[in-house]
């Protein structure tokens, strides 16, 4: 099938375009600048060349986020622009790559990403959700910038079930070339933490001589993180342990 990959140039675009293209499918992969080999130049922000870049596609795996910029913008705005421009004479499945928990926890990328979702949901559109968990390289680069000398301080109770990108972009290429379930599903890491565990393995590894410490955090987004809203109660589960992750792969950046 034709495949056009939005975010193609992102850490799970990267993983995803060449096991695609394993799979059999013929993969474009969509960015601002639409460089490299099967890139095509698409903006969700602006608009800007979607139509050519969507025309003709068959799946669209939808991976493209704006976390530290405006979601608003690129998310909520971008998946209005992707349904206008995306050609429903072809199209068979839309993949919305999404977040575990962005309908429990109250955070602004997160509602963002929830409001995106509903976009999506409301455009009559085959599609899929798939609401992924945090990857292992953000949880390593969180613990990184958490780190304050010889003290790692991390959320009390928090429960989280990092993933690797790699069993993230394996089980994507599942589901896009399966029928849409026309809602939403959940895939995680193999292993449920909470924080204070996670990190004291990352400080095993990364940080020897640090020192983690537990510290409570009030309000809505610490009760939420504490019920494990970031947790998903069914769907499917990744391979690559936190562990064998931290054993075999170098500190980010």
């Amino acid at each position: 099938m034709d495949v056009l990959v939005t975010g193609a140039t992102g850490r799970l675009g990267r993983s995803l375009v060449p096991r695609l293209s394993e799979a059999g499918h013929t993969v474009r992969s969509m960015s601002r600048r639409g460089t490299g080999p099967g890139g095509v130049r698409g903006d969700l922000a602006t608009g800007f060349d979607l139509v050519n870049a969507l025309a003709g596609a068959e799946v669209v795996v939808h991976a493209a986020t704006d976390p530290r910029g405006n979601p608003w913008e690129v998310d909520v705005a971008g998946a209005r622009r992707l349904v206008e421009a995306v050609d429903r004479d072809r199209l068979r499945h839309l993949v919305h790559v999404s977040i575990v928990g962005i309908d429990r926890i109250p955070m602004n990328y997160y509602r963002a990403k929830y409001a995106a979702e509903q976009v999506l949901l409301a455009s009559g559109l085959p599609l899929t959700l798939v609401r992924i968990t945090q990857f292992h390289e953000f949880a390593d680069e969180l613990l990184e910038t958490t780190r304050r000398g010889p003290l790692l301080p991390v959320p009390m109770g928090w429960q989280v079930s990092p993933v690797d990108v790699d069993d993230a972009a394996a089980h994507l290429v599942t589901v896009a070339g399966a029928q849409p379930s026309g809602g939403v599903v959940e895939f995680a890491g193999p292993e449920e933490h909470s924080m204070a565990d996670l990190a004291r393995a990352w400080a095993a590894v990364r940080a020897p001589n640090a020192r983690v410490i537990s510290t409570p955090v009030p309000g809505r987004l610490g009760a939420a993180m504490r019920d494990g809203a970031a947790v998903p109660a069914r769907g499917g589960r990744g391979s690559r342990t936190w562990a064998q992750y931290l054993a075999d792969s170098p500190p980010p950046g």
